[in-house]
C-alpha cells in the first residue's frame, strides 16, 4: 500500500478562453466597475439594492510567491465591512457564465427564484448584491491553479488550507475590510471552510457556514464502502469544468493506484474535531455526497459553538432563500460585529424529517431540538429481523433458516423486505444492516442496501427536493430533484478492516486500509452502514428495505445517459440468509413510535 501523500498532477484540458462551458469575461487585473443601485445584469435576475464597487482580478500574493486573483464586491460609500469569502476552483464571475450554473444542473432551475440571484455569484456561493447590502464585502477568489490564478489546483488538504489563510490575511489589510472575515458556500465551498478551519485557522476568521459538505474524500466521495466504481460520471463532470493554464491534482484518478484508504486519502480526511470557531451548518438527507459529512461535522465539533439546521430542500435553493440568509446574517453579525441579537438562544439543532409525496402525514420542518448531539439522545435502536420466507421485517428472530437470491451483476435485480407501522413513527439517526451473504462464483461481492418508504397502499414513495410543476412520477430521475431514501454499501473484502465496537449495537465503521478476499460459496457476515435517515410515518405506512448488487441511489448527474451495464465487479448470484443461526437484521433508529 502506498505510504506517501502525493499523487500526479494532470494538465487541465481547457484554458478560460477555450472552455466550451464558460462565457469568458477576460483577464482584467486592477479593473473596477461601479454597479449602481438598481443595476440588473440580465433580464430575470435581481437588482443590486445598494451602490457597489466590483474590483476585478485583484492580485493576492501567496507565501510561496505565486499569485491568486480574486473579485471583491464592496460598498461604494467606502464603509469598512467584514470579508465574506467563497473559496472554490469553479471560476469567479464578473457577469459572464461559469462552467456550472443552475440552468443546467437540474430540472426547473432547481426551484431557485432567479430574482434572489444577481448573476454575479460564484457557483454555490453567496449573492454579492444581497450580501453587500447586508454589510459584508464579498470576496470571490479563483483558487490556486483556477482560471488565471497561478500554480496547480489542489483538492483540499494542507495546500488549500494555507492558501485560504493567506487570502484572509490579505483581506484584513485592505482598506475596505474591518479586520474580520467569515466564509460561506456549498459543497466544495463548504469543504474548503472546514478544511481550513481544521488545519490552520486564521485568527481573523470569526465564523464559517459550510452549507453541506463531505469530511472524508475516500469514505464519502470516491470509494464509499470500499466499492470502487468503474466510472464516476459525477467526478468527471466536476473536473471537466475546471479551467486554467497548468494542472490539477489527480485525486479522483488516484484510485487506480491507491484502491485502499492509504496515507494520501488520509491527507484528504478533514478532522472536524479540531475546529474551534463558530459554525453554522446545514444538512439534508437528499445529498448522496454530503449528508453523512454534514451530520458528522455537527456530531464531532464543539457543541457550544456549532449550530445545525436540517432542511427538506436540495442544497442550492436552500442557499438563496431570504429567510435563510436572514438567519445566517444574524449568526454572522453576532460573531463578527458583536451584535446582541439573541443568536445565542438559537437551538443548536433544528431537525427536519421527510414524509415523502403521497404520505398521510406532513414532513417535520426544522423543529427545534433541545440537544447538541446527533443522533438525538432519546433515539432508541430497534432491531428488526429479516425473514426470507415471507420477505418481511419483524421484531422477532425467525427460528427457521431461509434465504433469498438475486443476480449480483445486474442493473435491475433486487430483493426487498417490508414492515408496516401501526402507529405514528419518527425515524432519525444512523441505521445499519447485518447480513449473512454468500456468492459461489466469486471471491468478493459488493452489496447495496436502501431504505424506502411505502405508503398505506404499499407503493414506494419519494420526496421532491424542491417544488416542481409536474407530478413526481414525471420528474426526471436524478438525485438533485428527487430523493428516494438513505442507502449503504460495502465491498465484502473490506469487512476485515472493520474497527472494534464498544457495544454490539454501535454503528459499524471501517478503515478501508486493508482487504481480504472471501471464500467463494462461504457465508460471510457483513455489517453495512447506512447514511442518516429522517422520516416520519403515519399509521399503516412503512418501510421497504431493498438489497442488491448494484447502485440503488439515483444518479447525481442531470440528463446523463444511464449505464448500459452495472458499474460494479460482481459475478454470479448473491444469497442472503435469514433466521436461525444466520439472523440477518436491520438496526433502525426510532425517535418516536
Amino acid at each position: 500500500m502506498a505510504s506517501d501523500t502525493t499523487v500526479a498532477f494532470v494538465p487541465l484540458k481547457h484554458t478560460p478562453e477555450n472552455h466550451p462551458w464558460v462565457q469568458y469575461e477576460g483577464f482584467q487585473p486592477g479593473t473596477s466597475r461601479r454597479l449602481s443601485r438598481g443595476h440588473v445584469l440580465r433580464e430575470g435576475y435581481g437588482a443590486f439594492p445598494v451602490n457597489t464597487i466590483l474590483d476585478i482580478d485583484s492580485k493576492v500574493p501567496m507565501r510561496d510567491g505565486i499569485n491568486l486573483y480574486t473579485n471583491v464586491f464592496r460598498p461604494a460609500d467606502g464603509t469598512k465591512q467584514p470579508a465574506l469569502i467563497a473559496w472554490s476552483p469553479y471560476g469567479k464571475c464578473a457577469g459572464g457564465v461559469g462552467a456550472y450554473n443552475y440552468d443546467t444542473m437540474g430540472p426547473y432551475r432547481i426551484g431557485i427564484d432567479y430574482n434572489s440571484l444577481s448573476g454575479y455569484e460564484t457557483f454555490e456561493g453567496p449573492n454579492p448584491a444581497d450580501w453587500v447590502a447586508r454589510g459584508y464585502c464579498v470576496v470571490d477568489p479563483d483558487a490556486r491553479g483556477a482560471m488565471h490564478s497561478e500554480g496547480d489546483i489542489h483538492v483540499w488538504g494542507s495546500q488549500e488550507a494555507q492558501d485560504v489563510y493567506d487570502l484572509i490575511d490579505w483581506c484584513t489589510k485592505q482598506s475596505w475590510c474591518d479586520g474580520a472575515a467569515v466564509m460561506f458556500g456549498n459543497s466544495w465551498l463548504a469543504i474548503s471552510q472546514i478544511n481550513h478551519a481544521s488545519i490552520c485557522p486564521h485568527p481573523a476568521l470569526k465564523a464559517i457556514a459550510p452549507w453541506e459538505g463531505a469530511t472524508d474524500m475516500y469514505k464519502q466521495l470516491v470509494c464509499r464502502g470500499g466499492v470502487l466504481v468503474k466510472e464516476d460520471k459525477f467526478a468527471s463532470m466536476i473536473t471537466a469544468g475546471f479551467a486554467g493554464y497548468n494542472s490539477v491534482e489527480d485525486a479522483w484518478g488516484a484510485l487506480k493506484d491507491r484502491p485502499l484508504n492509504d496515507d494520501f486519502w488520509e491527507s484528504k480526511h478533514i478532522h472536524v474535531e479540531n475546529i474551534k470557531i463558530p459554525i453554522y451548518l446545514t444538512g439534508s438527507y437528499s445529498s448522496r455526497i454530503h449528508s453523512l459529512g454534514s451530520f458528522k461535522t455537527f456530531a464531532t465539533t464543539p457543541s457550544d459553538t456549532t449550530w445545525m439546521r436540517v432542511h427538506t430542500s436540495q442544497e442550492w435553493p436552500d442557499l438563496y432563500k431570504k429567510e435563510n440568509m436572514d438567519d445566517l446574517q444574524k449568526f454572522y453579525d453576532h460573531f463578527t460585529k458583536g451584535k446582541d441579537n439573541g443568536w445565542q438562544y438559537t437551538p443548536h439543532l433544528r431537525l427536519s424529517l421527510l414524509s415523502m409525496v403521497g404520505s398521510v402525514v406532513p414532513s417535520v420542518i426544522e423543529r427545534p431540538e433541545d440537544t447538541t448531539t446527533y443522533p438525538l439522545p432519546q433515539t432508541k435502536l430497534k432491531k428488526l429481523f429479516f425473514d426470507a420466507s415471507k420477505m418481511t421485517l419483524g421484531p422477532s428472530q425467525p427460528s427457521q433458516l431461509s434465504k433469498a437470491t438475486y443476480e449480483g451483476h445486474s442493473l435491475t435485480d433486487t430483493i426487498s423486505f417490508t414492515l408496516n407501522f401501526d402507529a405514528y413513527t419518527e425515524l432519525s439517526g444512523l441505521p445499519w444492516a447485518k447480513l449473512f451473504v454468500s456468492c459461489a462464483e466469486h471471491d468478493d461481492l459488493d452489496i447495496h442496501v436502501q431504505i424506502r418508504k411505502i405508503g398505506i397502499n404499499g407503493s414506494l414513495l419519494a420526496h421532491n427536493n424542491y417544488p416542481v410543476p409536474v407530478p413526481i412520477n414525471q420528474l426526471e430521475n436524478c438525485n438533485v430533484a428527487k430523493f428516494e431514501g438513505p442507502s449503504g454499501l460495502l465491498r465484502a473484502s473490506h469487512s476485515i478492516s472493520q474497527t472494534p465496537k464498544q457495544h454490539p449495537d454501535d454503528y459499524p465503521v471501517y478503515t478501508h486500509r486493508e482487504r481480504k478476499p472471501i471464500t467463494p460459496g462461504a457465508v460471510v457476515e457483513l455489517e453495512i452502514p447506512i447514511w442518516p435517515i429522517g422520516m416520519v410515518f403515519g399509521s399503516g405506512e412503512g418501510i421497504s428495505v431493498i438489497i442488491a448488487g448494484h447502485e440503488l441511489k439515483l444518479p447525481e448527474q442531470v440528463s446523463a445517459p444511464g449505464p448500459t451495464e452495472p458499474n460494479d465487479e460482481n459475478k454470479g448470484k448473491h444469497v442472503v440468509y435469514t433466521g436461525g443461526e444466520r439472523a440477518s437484521f436491520l438496526m433502525l433508529p426510532v425517535l418516536k413510535g
